[in-house]
């Protein structure tokens, strides 16, 4: 008997689930899901325990088969894994079912309120099962490594509609309910599973796709997406057939905590994605490469979470490199190394934490989370490819994406490949350094470009209006990254006065500013910090502006009243981060 994933109680020896049935009743007046939960078995039981994850449910009754009741415990909760619910299944059953409600606390959804919706007329909840939040929805094997198949129905009111990462086969109205009946054939790990309930309107992109998004916001979301078929392209060249049918987006409610998630066939995107100008779709870039790399190929458990991230990072560069050009990839890679520098120094005293394959007994991994699997891992990857060659490279990663194709996998799998097919390339970067040791190791691949280089003759002053007067937001962004922090309040204040940073409608290049402006001390950026605090609920906003104002004696009061103020709007994800930099300053 074993453990395989430090953040799962499934046991290898146990049954494993392959599909599952599922019903749930969306109540908002109490916030609770009522629901049922059938789970199948990959073979018949030999018979013994089964133990499932949980967190924050109640457990209403547990059947086998032939529907009589079965002997189950759940345990006491631990703080980050959850309750273990320990059940009896009988030799030769092939299935349990599982009746239960969710908690109205559930770390995995959030209830937003008619007034935080642009509607102001109607709620609205969704899901983020990421990374160990789908227990708190449904009891299962929470963890990557056991993939599985589903159907879904969802009993919701008839004036809202219910999306999900799945095909739709069905919306059944019956007065003032509407069960719509969905279906995943691919199997997915349970992080992946996702719905949405709202006032929801749609637009067809292409074909294959399509945006959702509350009706006042659908039309500005259809234009900002419109070249989603043209990065589907792209990608399908550079890493083989989109394996998922079709690519929905679903722009969320402002207190959506990540720029995107990545659930297959309804990628769920943040609105400040929606700039008017297109400049941040690089996002939609990211979580479609992940259908490659992280929901084709997926990290067996959260210590080897690069192998999601880095993969993914490394894609989608490449899918920007082939409709925006080298340049533009450039920048984006540039952008990112000042964010992991930036993420090293908020790890100093967690160094372990720098490293690709990590070890998280014990360990949240909302509150380990970082660039680090994402910008270290990519260049990683970069380096690896500069040592190879472009060609076998890419060999390399048809091989390895094939290799896993609807599967799990760990560091040591990716070793073995590299070992395998091009000998001593992990020896010539010295591999090990790169994936158990802390920081970046000598020899780091780095980007290059004209754009960059113009970049630099600016670098800690304040630009002239001829300067800048071609840049991009993302040059923009980059620049505002390098600057020294903190900078002298002069450098701030010419800043603003010359392009009024604080209310730059690019949330990167806006947010970027507003951390700066926090760490120098510049104050008349404050309103902008209460505004943008108290608009969104991205954590790639949240955490730099809520540290930058801890990090001072002056600001650290209004960090805990700003806080106190918006924490009910925020993502329960969020509330736990957020809090606990707060308790931690």
């Amino acid at each position: 008997m074993a453990r395989p994933d430090p953040h799962s109680y499934a046991d290898d020896a146990q049954p494993r689930t392959k599909t599952f049935e599922w019903k749930a009743v969306v109540d908002f007046s109490t916030q609770v899901l009522t629901a049922e939960v059938t789970l199948r078995f990959v073979a018949a039981a030999a018979g013994g325990v089964l133990d499932l994850d949980t967190r924050g449910l109640s457990i209403d009754g547990v059947h086998g088969p032939d529907g009589e009741p079965l002997s189950h415990v759940l345990h006491a909760n631990d703080p980050i894994l959850g309750a273990r619910l320990e059940i009896a299944v009988p030799a030769g059953a092939e299935w349990i079912r599982i009746g239960y409600r969710t908690s109205p606390q559930a770390s995995a959804l959030q209830w937003v309120s008619p007034e935080q919706t642009l509607g102001k007329k109607h709620p609205y909840v969704f899901s983020q099962c990421q990374a160990l939040h789908a227990r708190s929805v449904v009891p299962c094997q929470d963890t990557p490594s056991i993939r599985q198949t589903f159907t879904a129905s969802l009993d919701v009111p008839s004036h809202l509609r219910a999306v999900m990462g799945a095909a739709s086969v069905g919306r059944d109205e019956k007065g003032a309910r509407a069960v719509e009946r969905f279906e995943m054939d691919q199997p997915i790990p349970p992080y992946l599973l996702a719905f949405a309930v709202g006032e929801l309107a749609s637009k067809d992109l292409s074909p294959r796709s399509r945006v959702w998004a509350e009706p006042a916001q659908v039309d500005a979301a259809a234009w900002e997406l419109a070249n989603v078929e043209d990065q589907l392209r792209a990608a399908e060249a550079l890493f083989g057939p989109y394996d998922w049918e079709r690519f929905d987006l679903l722009v969320m409610p402002p207190s959506f905590p990540y720029g995107g998630m990545e659930n297959p066939r309804l990628t769920f995107l943040t609105p400040s994605l929606l700039t008017g100008d297109r400049s941040l779709v690089n996002v939609v870039a990211h979580e479609l490469a992940h259908s490659w790399t992280g929901n084709l190929v997926t990290n067996a458990n959260a210590e080897h979470f690069w192998l999601n991230e880095g993969f993914t990072v490394f894609a989608e560069r490449r899918i920007l490199e082939v409709l925006e050009g080298a340049d533009i990839a450039a920048l984006h890679a540039a952008i990112g190394y000042e964010k992991l520098k930036e993420s090293f120094v908020v790890l100093a005293a967690t160094p372990e934490l720098t490293r690709l394959r990590t070890h998280l007994t014990g360990i949240d991994p909302d509150l380990a989370f970082s660039l680090v699997p994402y910008e270290k891992g990519y260049l990683f990857l970069k380096t690896l490819e500069a040592a190879a060659g472009a060609g076998p490279f890419d060999a390399l990663l048809t091989k390895w994406l094939g290799a896993h194709r609807f599967g799990a996998a760990t560091t040591e799998d990716f070793v073995a490949l590299v070992e395998n097919e091009l000998p001593g390339l992990l020896a010539k970067v010295d591999a090990p350094a790169w994936l158990d040791g802390p920081l970046l190791p000598a020899g780091t691949w780095r980007p290059e470009s004209a754009r960059l280089r113009a970049l630099e003759k600016v670098a800690g002053r304040a630009p002239t209006k001829d300067e800048s007067k071609d840049w991009s937001a993302m040059e923009w962004h980059l620049y505002l990254e390098a600057l020294p922090r903190p900078s002298p309040l002069a450098v701030c204040a010419e800043l603003e006065a010359s392009y009024a940073l604080t209310q730059s409608k690019n949330p990167e290049v806006r947010v970027s500013f507003l951390v700066l402006a926090c760490a120098s001390g510049f104050a008349a950026a404050l309103p902008s910090v209460k505004e943008v605090l108290g608009w969104t609920g991205r954590m790639k906003y949240l955490k730099p502006l809520y540290r930058a104002l801890l990090k001072r004696a002056e600001t650290a009061p209004l960090a805990r009243e700003l806080f106190a103020r918006y924490e009910k709007q925020y993502h329960p994800i969020a509330q736990e981060v957020v809090r606990g930099l707060i308790e931690g300053s």
